[in-house]
């Protein structure tokens, strides 16, 4: 290969990684904030890795260090608009391709990160996605800040009114496309004020309400009891280091009610994060009965919930901070007018636009990917909003819709228009993520957060209701100056090639054969996001607002989804036939990507997922596609800490896989190629373990180094002539990986001392922690090990199966089962290891010497060392974790006065 890459040789990862995740916390002027996209890949990430496969792989080792350095500089977030930096990276990518800049595919753009990326590069960038919605991303993100940041307005140093004299002092000239999105941004808002400002009136003392905290009610289940039970998941309402302001139940047992008085700090004498309802499952505060989950959705289901408004969250001018009091009977009444008012504005504007204002499209049904909405009887779109809420959304779509035909009776360009309005209607589609009976209040921050920040639809039983018009998160103005920043940071990128936008689907690629010098895509991840169903919350809103100047892109009642790749159970009838529709379609989509491309292009595809059978089907497609890996780098893009909060394992890292056309057809047998197979394998694991790659992201690292050897044939068979399946495959890159974690987490190569099932637990705490893993997943972790699972569950035994899931248990849970601790089930190293935690966590030392006297593992050096490895792959402030160091640090006071000769465990189990 004549033209080798950077990235097929090196890449700093470490680096990258860290600024793909301090990327996460970065706001102001970042794509993330212009609209809601899901799984979006970090810019930091995506401009790094389109760089190092556009530059040759450089000569000596000298200037391969000088290229790692410059991408790590690259890849910062200060440096996305560093002049000197951007034009040294396109200067060394035109280099390379003779003058010409090189015409680049994303064929599942989604957010944009990628293709902006190329087209601050300097490339010709195409753009393509089936989801309208993300079309309409794209065009804000990629071609229309191009289109128009030739155009300039001089304004006054406020940039709010504009001037026509050149030359005044107090003038600065701005892209005009920003101004007037900031300009008619500001006029909807006074519009909107003007007609239901009202409905958010001040108190008397002039604090501003900014919002308001709901529960949704239902009554209690118990005959002689009947009160109303306001359903809330907890009862803070600040909980800072410095301020303390919690929501207290007082409950009339006499009159059958439940009340409620706001205190603070000493006041609060009990415990806040404690709610009425914990997973659907219900406490009535006056009697005590419980209602069950099935209970809870049919009352939901028949129309026999209501709600009820709690606390107005205030904030007066001229104050720092929030204040809280109890919703009033003039809130009350307010709101019924503002209800009273909906109705009214609801047969106007159906005559006006002769379609229904408020969306009435259906959600996807029942147990669909993402949803539980459904089970509580939210069957409409529209249902996921409150009457104030649905009054505040048709009246801010009916002003967007005027302020387009505003424009053009101001004699503004029909296209410039459509583009000015394209950002309002996405503006508009932050603000229904916030005001809507689905957005969470946080004590910890004080403030009401929009809907997807997973990316799922879930129950939420108490809700925020933000103030429009309050200047603070979540009002339209708020939200209108984050998508200015973008506009603004994306007007800055000068480009000479315009950025093409396309909607179609990655199966069929509206291009001619081998017409891209790179595809770089990053395409859907098996079921973990159902792109289409999530995005109909926007599209039914959007369709309303804009779908009159883009009639192209809202034809259908909701998002097209036929040709959508995800592995949805829901919409095939079990996982097997939405498992080979995924396969089938992706397959289809990278054979496209393989005859789009230059016959010595390069492509990089971006996938992330814990689950092997995921991996298993991206491979395949790829295997049989005929494109083949060359390398492939684990780029963490995930926060640590937002990950060990979830009891289900997921990971930290998406791998880029970069690929190549396979050059010829040729057929290998597995046993010929097994010896550098595992070789390459272990080569890369040892960069990726010193780069601070561990845990589920080890294993996942190492499926591509696997997959370059195994791919570049387009037959692996064993001896007999069968052939070798990728499944097959991953189980071996399975065990060589086990094997290697292990020799580096006991710091010793020879594992003789430790037991099968020892072995599962260490490599299973430092993979997983203390999560839940699904059962496929678990087996294909243990086999290797050569464990059967199914042998050493329930029963208190060392595993637990919960329904689908597996859970490898602790020592304190294990302390629970009776026949453990009369140590009938000490039959491993580990079990050995647990019983003395036990000992050492109820103080009897003296037990400890006894006990691993009896087992022979008081002198046994490897018992020792791998309770120092389960103790450092565990993380801080893990129970198990401080089990075990304490327990070690009494290791010399167990030896003293020992016996210098042992029995073995085998001798004890046989007594």
């Amino acid at each position: 290969m004549e033209d080798k890459r950077l990235i097929e040789v090196d890449f700093p990862l470490r680096e990258v990684s860290e600024e793909s995740v301090r990327e996460k916390n970065i706001r102001h002027g970042h794509i993330s904030t212009l609209h809601v996209w899901w799984a979006r890949r970090p810019l930091a990430a995506s401009r790094a890795t389109t760089y190092a496969a556009l530059i040759p792989a450089p000569k000596d080792r000298e200037d391969l260090r000088r290229k790692l350095k410059f991408i790590a500089e690259l890849s910062k977030w200060e440096n996305s608009l560093n002049k000197s930096i951007i034009e040294k990276a396109r200067g060394d990518i035109l280099e390379f391709f003779g003058g010409r800049p090189p015409r680049v595919l994303d064929c599942f753009a989604g957010g944009g990160s990628i293709p902006l990326e190329a087209l601050r590069l300097g490339c010709e960038t195409y753009a393509l996605e089936y989801n309208p919605v993300a079309v309409l991303i794209l065009k804000a993100v990629l071609e229309y800040p191009q289109k128009y940041r030739n155009l300039k307005v001089k304004v006054n140093r406020s940039g709010i009114s504009q001037k026509t004299l050149a030359g005044e002092d107090a003038c600065e000239e701005v892209p005009k496309l920003v101004y007037d999105v900031k300009k008619w941004g500001e006029w909807i808002l006074e519009e909107a004020k003007k007609e239901i400002g009202r409905f958010y009136p001040q108190d008397p003392d002039g604090s501003i309400p900014i919002g308001y905290i709901w529960a949704r009610t239902i009554q209690c289940q118990n005959p002689s009891c009947r009160a109303e039970i306001p359903l809330m998941r907890q009862f803070w309402l600040a909980k800072k280091k410095n301020k303390k302001v919690a929501l207290k139940l007082i409950v009339d047992r006499k009159n059958k009610e439940v009340k409620f008085s706001i205190v603070r700090e000493k006041e609060i004498d009990f415990d806040p994060s404690q709610g009425t309802v914990r997973r659907a499952t219900v406490r009535c505060p006056v009697c005590g009965a419980g209602i069950d989950d099935k209970t809870v959705r049919k009352l939901f289901q028949k129309g026999k919930s209501s709600q009820r408004m709690i606390v107005v969250i205030l904030h007066k001018p001229g104050r720092k901070g929030k204040t809280y009091r109890l919703a009033t009977k003039r809130d009350l009444e307010v709101f019924k007018q503002a209800e009273k008012y909906l109705h009214k504005k609801v047969e106007k504007l159906k005559e006006k636009w002769d379609f229904e204002p408020i969306p009435n499209e259906s959600l996807p049904p029942k147990e669909t990917l993402g949803f539980r909405v459904q089970r509580y009887g939210v069957l409409k779109w529209g249902d996921l909003f409150n009457p104030r809420q649905k009054l505040v959304l048709i009246t801010f779509v009916d002003k967007v819709r005027e302020a387009y035909y505003k424009m053009l009776d101001e004699n503004y360009d029909e296209e410039y228009a459509k583009a000015v309005i394209n950002y309002l209607g996405l503006n508009f589609d932050i603000f229904a993520t916030y005001n809507c009976s689905l957005a969470r209040y946080r004590g910890d921050t004080e403030s009401i957060e929009r809907i997807f920040d997973r990316q799922a639809l879930q129950m939420v039983w108490d809700y925020g209701e933000v103030n429009p018009f309050g200047r603070s998160r979540g009002d339209w103005l708020e939200i209108l100056k984050f998508g200015i920043k973008v506009l603004e940071n994306c007007s800055k990128i000068s480009s000479k090639n315009s950025p093409k936008v396309f909607q179609a689907s990655a199966t069929e690629l509206p291009f001619p054969d081998s017409y891209f010098d790179a595809v770089i895509t990053d395409p859907p991840y098996y079921d973990n996001v159902p792109y289409g169903d999530l995005s109909d919350f926007f599209y039914v809103w959007l369709k309303r607002a804009i779908g009159d100047i883009h009639p192209e892109l809202f034809a259908t009642p909701l998002t097209p989804k036929s040709k959508e790749i995800v592995a949805d159970p829901s919409k095939f009838g079990g996982w097997e036939k939405a498992k080979q529709f995924f396969e089938e379609m992706l397959t289809q989509s990278f054979k496209e990507i393989y005859r789009v491309l230059k016959f010595n292009g390069i492509a990089v595809i971006v996938f992330a997922h814990k689950s092997t059978e995921a991996w298993e089907t991206i491979i395949n497609s790829l295997l049989k596609s005929g494109l083949v890996l060359t390398a492939s780098w684990p780029i963490h893009t995930e926060m640590r800490e937002r990950l060990r909060a979830r009891e289900s394992a997921a990971l930290a890292s998406s791998i880029y896989m970069v690929c190549r056309k396979r050059v010829k057809e040729e057929n290998a047998y597995f046993n010929e190629i097994k010896e550098e197979l595992e070789k390459r394998v272990r080569e890369k694991l040892e960069q990726f373990w010193e780069q601070g790659i561990s845990g589920a992201d080890f294993f996942v690292s190492a499926i591509g180094p696997a997959v370059e050897v195994f791919g570049r044939y387009s037959r692996v068979e064993k001896l007999s002539g069968e052939e070798v399946s990728v499944q097959k495959l991953l189980e071996y890159v399975r065990r060589i990986v086990s094997e290697y974690a292990l020799e580096r987490v006991l710091k010793n190569p020879d594992l003789g001392g430790v037991d099968n099932v020892t072995r599962f637990y260490l490599i299973w705490r430092w993979t997983f922690g203390n999560a839940k893993v699904h059962f496929d997943d678990a087996i294909k972790l243990s086999r290797p090990l050569g464990v059967e699972l199914t042998e050493i569950w329930d029963k208190g035994e060392l595993v637990k199966k919960e329904k689908e899931f597996v859970r490898v248990q602790g020592p304190l849970e294990r302390a629970k089962d009776p026949a453990f601790m009369k140590r009938r089930r000490i039959t491993s190293m580990i079990d050995a290891l647990h019983y003395a935690l036990i000992l050492w966590s109820k103080g009897q030392r003296e037990k400890i010497k006894e006990f691993l006297e009896e087992t022979g593992y008081l002198r046994n050096e490897m018992f020792w060392r791998t309770a120092q490895a389960i103790s450092e792959v565990l993380p801080e402030g893990d129970k198990e974790k401080q089990l075990i160091q304490g327990f070690l640090y009494g290791r010399e006071e167990y030896l003293k006065g020992a016996r210098t000769k042992e029995p073995s465990l085998l001798d004890f189990m046989e007594r």
